[in-house]
């Protein structure tokens, strides 16, 4: 057996990162985000290394150049970000080079300084200014088309790269001066060792030169994609509301509830918009099976006006292309999507791909169903639960014919003007059937969004994103600790991002956590902070904001669960009487819109605290993205206001029931402070933006959080205090 080789380049470049297994796979990113990158980079000997990371638009123009930095000593790893600013097919590469000017820095800065070889470094870093400054004055613009051979012949020593360099990198007449200058400074006898050498490293120069490198021995990883979508598929707030509730009537004589429906719910709307909301989110709307319909609580038998299971979908009025007579028609659902837009608001709807045993579908195609030996149907099981209202479809009997039927389904509702879908278990799915569908959907309807509803094992988990889910549902629920959060936040955050990105719901019709049940308000405002800060995507089922608590008995969810029966809910009531924390949640909606930084999910960073309970995470954005940028026509796009850098610190004490307080140890290099943020002691200043306090910080602070007053802090760092 023969086998193939590294294939490694004059440099090495390897193990570079956001890809999906070996750039096979697009790895996920959307317009305006912070997409970290990295790759691992070395060479033989003592020679200094450069690394850029090079972003390139779907029409394979260059748009971002960016030199990357060096991770912890001894590990040859490389760091950076990039920013796409559009929705496509997009790539990136890593550049790895020889450093002459880098070599020379390091070199003459040591040797001159111990008065060794001290004139002959000085003659190195002249010789090597001024070949620079001759290429610079060289690349005018009839000589631009030929980058990288006759307008660099000065500096083919350095540069050695057979491809032509971008306008974004090569060294250009207006910075012939800044190179001259520092060949003056160096040539300057007249001047200490030390001071002539300062010369080739002024801030003018070091800039210049880590932007636009003197490069030798180039090496190229390759193109790896990233597939850009729209901002909703990576940050967005979700609400979750049964429209059947929304507007039911209670009849106190009959003791039964009146529907509500799409034209009731639509005056709901308001008071999800008013909390900040981006996408309201629908269980099934489609007609409800009557065979074995569920009562309350999941009870055998349904009374006659139980409303049973919206997702034991299908009756004689229809099936997944259907709408439940009692939500309305076609025209009030389209209705409810314009008012909904109208808001602001998008709208998602639920896609369960099962049946209950009313569905048109186990009539005409039975062979969708898997028949046990007594010829009866199997119905859904997760022992020990059984679901005899809710038939499982077999994938296997006939894979073209429901291929086709979920297609023409999906479709149907995108032209009634849906481009959300929240998939009901996924896992219980061919792996297939979801690569297929979505990438054929998104073939045609880029903008649609899938999120995967899916609770169960790690690959599995990983492996729906890889197959085109843009979000999933996640562990977070179950993460309440402040080492169970260390640990997840770190994963979702730093080795996940290229395949899935992470909804952190705080809770679901299904979902009543012990955490919640026994925690108080603070328990719910915890987590509420705790989902609105760490990830870009949240999302939280009517209810929450007023603090439902009491669970069934023996089960992680609400009692008199709505998946049964109608939920009338006081909102004015709650509020007056201090159960609502609607407020709360309006503020955090806030302080994501008017902080972009908390709209990255790979820039957030851990610190740590001194007691068991307190978490304490950062996020930072800068307002123009790193690097020289170059427009879609191929100019270099002027350098913006680079001052705007949005850091927003979050503490969050995991106890609901004790105040906590301790140290906190800020890594000030993960919060990039410059000296015009820090006062004259070195420290800088913090804006609580809960409570509108400000206070002086520096590396290592005090804090003391009660959840009953103030169970966290959210910080955002004054910036250029100093002017």
């Amino acid at each position: 057996m023969s086998y193939g080789k590294a294939d490694y380049g004059r440099i090495p470049v390897t193990e570079v990162q956001p890809t999906i297994e070996g750039g096979k796979v697009p790895a996920k990113a959307f317009a305006g985000e912070e997409v970290t990158v990295s790759a691992v980079a070395f060479r033989e000997g003592h020679d200094q290394l450069g690394v850029s990371a090079v972003l390139y638009d779907p029409h394979g123009r260059e748009r971002q150049r960016v030199r990357l930095k060096p991770g912890a000593p001894g590990l040859d790893q490389w760091h950076g970000s990039l920013r796409p600013d559009s929705e496509g097919l997009w790539e990136f590469e890593i550049e790895a080079w020889d450093s002459p000017y880098d070599t020379w820095v390091h070199d003459a800065g040591v040797k001159i300084a111990a008065g060794v070889d001290t004139e002959l470094m000085i003659q190195e870093g002249i010789k090597l200014f001024s070949m620079a400054a001759d290429a610079a004055a060289a690349n005018t613009q009839e000589s631009a088309s030929s980058r990288g051979s006759a307008a660099l012949e000065a500096l083919s020593k350095f540069v050695g790269n057979k491809h032509k360099i971008p306008e974004s990198a090569a060294l250009l007449p207006e910075h012939e001066a800044i190179l001259r200058g520092a060949v003056e400074g160096l040539s300057d006898t007249t001047r200490e060792p030390l001071d002539r050498f300062a010369a080739g490293v002024t801030p003018e120069v070091t800039k210049l030169l880590a932007e636009r490198p003197l490069r030798r021995l180039v090496t190229y990883s390759g193109k790896f994609p990233l597939n850009v979508e729209r901002v909703a598929a990576g940050n967005a707030a979700w609400y979750e509301f049964f429209p059947r509730s929304e507007g039911a009537v209670f009849n106190e004589e009959t003791g039964t509830f009146t529907s509500g429906n799409f034209r009731t719910a639509i005056a709901s709307l308001d008071r999800v918009a008013d909390m900040g909301f981006d996408v309201i989110y629908m269980p099934p709307i489609h007609p409800i099976g009557r065979a074995h319909r569920k009562g309350p609580n999941n009870t055998l038998h349904a009374g006659e006006h139980d409303p049973g299971s919206p997702w034991a979908i299908g009756s004689p009025d229809g099936g997944h292309d259907a709408i439940h007579p009692d939500l309305g028609t076609v025209e009030d659902f389209e209705a409810f999507v314009h008012a909904a837009k109208q808001r602001g608001l998008e709208v998602a709807l639920d896609l369960a791909l099962q049946a209950s045993p009313d569905h048109p579908w186990v009539q005409e195609h039975p062979e969708w169903f898997t028949t046990r030996v007594d010829g009866t149907i199997a119905y859904a099981e997760n022992p020990p639960k059984k679901y005899q209202d809710i038939y499982p479809i077999n994938f296997d009997n006939d894979p073209k014919g429901i291929y086709r039927e979920v297609l023409r389904v999906v479709n149907l509702w995108i032209d009634r003007g849906v481009k959300i879908f929240r998939v009901d278990n996924p896992h219980t799915k061919p792996l297939q059937f979801w690569e297929w569908l979505i990438h054929k959907v998104n073939k045609e309807h880029p903008d649609v969004i899938f999120l995967a509803e899916a609770f169960t094992r790690p690959a599995m988990m990983g492996a729906l994103g890889k197959a085109g889910f843009q979000q999933s549902y996640t562990y977070f629920t179950w993460r309440n600790t402040k080492d169970e959060l260390y640990e997840y936040l770190g994963h979702v955050s730093q080795d996940s991002p290229a395949y899935f990105r992470p909804n952190f719901w705080v809770n679901t019709p299904d979902i009543l956590t012990e955490y919640l049940q026994y925690g108080g308000q603070p328990a719910f405002k915890i987590r509420a902070i705790l989902a609105a800060t760490a990830t870009p995507l949240w999302g939280m089922y009517a209810g929450f904001e007023l603090c439902e608590h009491v669970a069934r008995p023996g089960a992680e969810e609400n009692i008199d669960n709505e998946k049964y029966e109608y939920k009338n809910r006081d909102f004015a009531a709650a509020a007056a009487e201090g159960r609502s924390i609607v407020p709360l949640i309006r503020r955090l909606n806030e302080i994501r819109k008017t902080h972009p930084a908390l709209g990255d999910l790979r820039t957030l960073r851990l610190h740590p605290t001194s007691d068991d309970a307190t978490v304490a995470f950062s996020k930072t954005r800068h307002a123009q993205p790193q690097g020289v940028l170059t427009d879609a026509s191929g100019g270099v796009v002027p350098e913006g206001n680079t001052g705007d850098i949005d850091t927003v610190i979050v503490l969050v004490n995991t106890d609901s029931h004790y105040a906590r307080e301790g140290q906190v140890q800020l890594d000030l290099a993960a919060l990039d402070l410059r000296p015009e943020d820090l006062t004259d002691h070195g420290t800088f200043l913090v804006d609580d933006l809960l409570s509108g306090e400000t206070w002086e910080w520096g590396a290592e602070n005090y804090y003391r959080l009660d959840p009953h007053h103030r169970p966290a802090h959210i910080l955002s760092i004054r910036r250029g205090i100093r002017g």
